[in-house]
């Protein structure tokens, strides 16, 4: 069988996930890069064995010259997203984008609008469905183990966490820890339930830290293209907090930070049912009665998440899908409502009331 021939789009940080996948799959060619950096691409391109003739700082550019690349992996900052995806669909390839969609719902309609008029996989890089912990989550849910599921938290919250970089700079990003972080638990949540469709929303977001520059002796968290010597941006947000109502009665309560007084940082997850409750922090423990006794009931397995083979399962889902062997599990319909609910909470923050879609 000839192998996918795969370009990535945005050679950054996170594109070494995607590429280090590739490169483990027997069906893929990893073929070209393109990033608007000429210095950064062909320096990823000399690590990973790429010819520099299959380099470009244009995504329609390489569209053009190599007709014969069937899939890309689109990795970069949040505001090119969408051209590049679409760009990539109207030229016949079959397109995985980074995690959010885009900077908004609009956007993310115009992809998906792309893909079914070429024909085309648009998979979104929801990777958290990948986890070994979404898997053990979902089989408890879709046979019933936790009862009718009628309010989950989540909270993805740093103490000092601003990765800088293009990450504070709301004109790329789109905004700060909510469609950073925040999307990550929110769509945990959707997928485990069966994706419900939000009804309503309403969020409040803060920003008064900022990135604290000042701050001498607590490392923070930077990204990779952070540090570049350029002036530092930080207009997005550094708190999140909403709460979101499903069409299946279900309620999510959600908090997000990059920066926030609090102990130390936390991500945790809990479901609440009527047989049972569940936390993830960062093992499954499960809350329920049995004989007339509350128990709580921990596994023999680890249950964490696991990020060894995380973006190698995605890879893989992503590939099997282009090739016609599975059906996608994180299509563009879900990054649409994904977007939905982030353009809600950002609206009900600016406005200070509900927003039902």
């Amino acid at each position: 069988m000839q192998k996918l021939k795969i370009g990535i789009i945005g050679t950054g940080g996170i594109s070494e996930c995607h590429i280090d996948a590739y490169k483990k799959n027997p069906n893929v060619e990893l073929y070209a890069f393109c990033d608007i950096n000429r210095k950064r691409v062909e320096e990823k391109a000399d690590k990973h064995g790429i010819p520099r003739e299959r380099c470009f700082t244009d995504t329609e550019a390489m569209m053009r010259a190599l007709p014969e690349i069937d899939a890309v992996s689109v990795c970069t900052w949040n505001n090119a997203h969408a051209p590049c995806t679409i760009a990539a669909l109207k030229a016949g390839k079959h397109v995985l984008c980074e995690k959010p969609m885009a900077m908004n719902a609009r956007e993310g309609r115009a992809m998906q609008a792309a893909a079914e008029k070429a024909g085309k996989l648009l998979m979104i890089g929801f990777v958290r469905r990948f986890g070994n912990d979404a898997r053990v989550v979902k089989d408890f849910v879709d046979n019933g183990g936790f009862g009718d599921i009628y309010y989950a938290k989540a909270a993805y919250l740093r103490r000092n966490g601003n990765p800088g970089g293009w990450f504070g700079d709301k004109s790329r990003s789109g905004g700060g820890p909510l469609i950073d972080l925040g999307v990550h638990v929110i769509d945990f949540v959707r997928y485990v339930l069966g994706n419900p469709q939000p009804v309503s929303v309403y969020g409040a977001t803060f920003h008064k830290l900022g990135n604290r520059s000042n701050l001498k002796s607590v490392k923070g968290y930077q990204s990779a293209d952070a540090g570049s010597g350029a002036k530092e941006i930080c207009d997005v947000e550094d708190l999140a907090a909403a709460m979101v109502r499903f069409d299946n009665g279900t309620v999510l309560n959600v908090e997000t930070s990059f920066c926030l007084n609090i102990k130390t940082g936390r991500g945790d997850i809990e479901f609440f049912g009527t047989k049972a409750g569940a936390k993830l922090d960062p093992k499954l423990e499960i809350f329920s009665e049995i004989n007339d006794y509350m128990v709580n009931i921990g596994f023999a397995d680890d249950t964490a998440l696991s990020f060894s083979g995380l973006f190698e399962n995605e890879v893989n889902h992503f590939v099997s899908c282009v090739l016609g062997k599975e059906k996608c599990i994180a299509p563009a319909e879900d990054g649409v409502a994904l977007m939905r609910i982030l353009d809600a909470i950002y609206k009900s923050a600016a406005t200070g009331r509900e927003v039902r879609l």
